[in-house]
């Protein structure tokens, strides 16, 4: 007996031991960081003495900051400067960036800049629950990296949080017995918010704006004031703003930037430099709410082949690098379109007023003049500012009336158009046969069309029905970019390019191992874009369309802007730029005064446009920005989606199983663009098994089978709007 004592005190004594070993690691680990954030934020290099002094105000012992001081030394973290000085070693693996945390507690951090000579990171860095600190979605911060994973992706801590991302929260009120408090909207602060005295009185579960108070965290929970109520959560316009609030959008303009934009001349005489294009008649095409038009084309025969005017708002004009309206425009980087609602890049005066290519108005211009052969070969290319007067406007269901339906009574209203239009069909036919001919890969996947009352409630959800009057304007805008880019490379300006890189071989494997499941006989992928519009084409007008189609998508990288001219992979182009849509598209502008300052061999604006930030920064930003609104769009549809779908609950739907986990199959209804989920603990006929390798779930018992890619007739079973999500059943 006296032995197993023994024993279990000597058990016991180790494991207080390596209780305290770990606090104690725990501690040198917080000192660590203490000492990097104070050398990160010093101005100059720092003492020992110094040092020691600032962090006393932390309870540190001078022991301990030695020691740790020596371990960073050997860690390579730190150097010395000369013998009594201390600084960040340029080494050192720091990196700055913005936080994007996952509900569950984790967080990555989002591109982050290197500190000084710090390799570059071939992934967003993993940040675990355990080593956030205090640190809350968006905000700013200055971490180490601690180690590579094996899947080559970089995990570390949060050293210092440099700044706060947000002041406000968006969420939904709950008045309790003593106080009340708001739950977050968004999953990815999981706190609650306590309420302090407000004068905005909101009714339970209402949306509100709070304001919170940073310095109140403990415990999961924080403090904050309402400064504004929203309203029910079931009207779209505050799904509107929970939107705009989940992603931090601007949507607000300066009292500076609207003074600037109603101060603006609307006066538009030709002069020396801008050539008069207003006896050209230019037309516009778009859609049948389009209020903002960016371009305007004319088309001419010639002996050799076609003459093409590709007319583009003249943004740079009214819209001077520095301004106020510049820096705001560049903050949104695009606008931002929602079912009947926009967020617009520039100030209203300007989008849908003196910079829109409006009917019969005199407007600001850049054009490209372009000189095509019978078979769509650019044969000359010229650039302008120009004035030119719109002489029609068109939509695309009227172009669609006179040149593919053939109606004798539209196409007698617009009978002085007639030859341009045909004119305009010729050429656009031209150009998309070269441009399928080079390789260029022609997505067949349907869009939705969300359409709202008057009264803002979703009327319908319908599948955008596209014609050759959008291929025609496609093709016309894509022959523009492409005249710009190749101009640029020609003369080897320093301007910024739309790349798409090729895709990642590992993917386009994937894909491929998936095929066969699909019995389709591929040939072997090479990786070039020709390969990819072949697969397209083989499965043009088959049933594994919509999925074939999906997938493949989900392998190409995205798009993005660099002054790196690195080519379009999905265009098959060497040389491509965006162009023609200044108004809503910050890139856009940024070309356009590249261009003017090559036409008009002017380097005055070249210095004034490129103060600040350099050329690749701005590509990365205005990237960064663009996949938040294409990110913003898509929350907002499926918050709609999921709230039309609310009131079908019980009804039966026609889909295709478009995803496979160990938890729930994933369904696609193609003809709404909805996407919802099966649980596969609500097949209840069988236990079915997750078969990872043929993309199947298959029962147990009976051998029953779910493919992916399969048709099937689903029941929606409920819908959960906080979460947006919908949950079927099979039918």
């Amino acid at each position: 007996m006296s032995k197993k004592r023994k024993n279990y005190r000597l058990s016991s004594s180790s494991t207080e031991k390596k209780i305290r070993n770990k606090d104690n690691r725990a501690i040198q680990h917080r000192l660590e960081n203490s000492i990097l954030a104070h050398l990160y934020l010093s101005e100059k290099p720092v003492t020992s003495i110094e040092l020691s002094r600032a962090l006393a105000a932390q309870k540190r012992r001078e022991d301990d900051i030695n020691s740790t001081i020596k371990s960073l030394l050997s860690k390579k973290y730190i150097q010395r400067n000369g013998k009594k000085h201390l600084t960040l070693n340029r080494n050192a693996p720091l990196y700055i960036g913005n936080l994007e945390k996952n509900p569950k507690g984790f967080g990555f951090v989002i591109a982050p800049t290197p500190y000084l000579s710090a390799a570059p990171l071939a992934k967003d860095p993993y940040i675990s629950a355990s080593k956030m600190s205090s640190a809350i979605h968006g905000d700013r911060l200055l971490i180490r990296i601690t180690r590579i994973r094996n899947d080559n992706r970089p995990e570390g801590e949060v050293v210092k949080i440099l700044s706060h991302g947000r002041d406000t929260i968006a969420g939904f009120y709950f008045p309790q017995k003593q106080g009340s408090i708001v739950h977050p909207e968004d999953p990815r602060f999981p706190f609650h918010i306590k309420i302090e005295d407000s004068a905005v009185k909101p009714h339970e579960g209402d949306a509100v704006i709070v304001r919170i108070k940073r310095d109140s965290q403990s415990s999961g929970e924080m403090s904050g004031e309402i400064i504004e109520l929203l309203g029910s959560p079931d009207n779209i316009d505050v799904q509107m703003r929970l939107v705009i609030e989940k992603f931090s959008l601007p949507h607000r303009f300066s009292g500076h930037a609207l003074r600037e934009a109603e101060k603006l001349s609307d006066s538009f005489k030709s002069s020396k430099d801008r050539l008069d294009l207003r006896k050209v008649e230019h037309i516009t095409i778009d859609g049948e709410t389009a209020k903002d038009f960016d371009d305007a084309v004319c088309v001419k025969k010639t002996p050799k082949g076609f003459l093409l005017y590709v007319s583009i708002a003249d943004v740079s004009y009214f819209v001077r690098p520095g301004s106020n309206l510049d820096k705001e425009a560049y903050a949104r980087g695009t606008s931002i379109y929602f079912p009947g609602r926009v967020i617009p890049m520039l100030p209203e005066n300007l989008s849908n007023n003196l910079c829109s290519l409006v009917p019969e108005k005199d407007r600001f211009t850049v054009t490209a003049i372009l000189n095509f052969d019978h078979n769509g070969k650019l044969l000359k290319k010229e650039f302008t500012r120009s004035v030119i007067h719109s002489h029609r406007r068109f939509t695309y269901t009227t172009v669609k009336q006179i040149l593919v339906d053939k109606d004798s009574s539209i196409q007698r209203l617009h009978k002085p158009f007639l030859t341009q239009l045909e004119l305009a069909y010729e050429l656009a036919t031209a150009l998309y046969a070269k441009r399928k001919k080079r390789g260029s890969i022609g997505f067949t996947l349907p869009e939705t069309e969300i359409t709202l009352t008057d009264n803002g409630e979703i009327a319908a959800i319908s599948t955008l029905k596209r014609n050759f009057a959008h291929q025609i304007i496609e093709e016309f805008m894509l022959a523009a970019n492409e005249a710009v880019a190749e101009l640029f490379s020609q003369n080897k300006i320093n301007a910024l390019y739309r790349i798409h890189e090729r895709p990642d071989v590992e993917k386009v494997e994937q894909f491929c191992t998936f095929a066969k499941t699909l019995d389709l006989h591929l040939t072997k992928a090479d990786n070039r874009p020709e390969w990819f519009a072949g697969v397209v084409e083989q499965c043009k007008g088959t049933k594994t369309e919509y999925l074939v189609n999906n997938l493949l998508l989900r392998t190409m990288k995205q798009a993005r802007y660099s002054p790196d001219n690195a080519g379009h992979f999905g265009l098959a182009s060497s040389d491509y730029t965006h162009f023609t849509s200044p108004i809503r598209r910050y890139p856009d502008l940024l070309v356009h005064r590249e261009l003017i300052r090559t036409i008009l061999k002017d380097t005055s604006e070249q210095k004034e446009h490129r103060r600040g930030l350099r050329l690749q920064e701005k590509g990365e930003f205005l990237s960064a920005r663009e996949r938040v609104a294409i990110r913003a769009e898509r929350e907002m549809n499926e918050r709609l989606k999921v709230r039309y779908m609310k009131k079908r609950i019980g009804e039966t739907f026609d889909g295709i199983i478009s995803g496979l986990n160990d938890f729930a199959m994933f369904v696609e209804l193609r003809d709404l663009g909805i996407s919802g989920s099966i649980g596969i603990k609500d097949l209840k006929d069988d236990y079915y098994l997750h078969d990872e390798k043929r993309y199947r779930l298959i029962g147990e018992l009976s051998g029953t089978t779910y493919q992916m890619g399969d048709s099937i007739r689903v029941t929606l079973l409920d819908v959960d709007c906080q979460r947006n999500r919908i949950n079927f059943v099979p039918a």
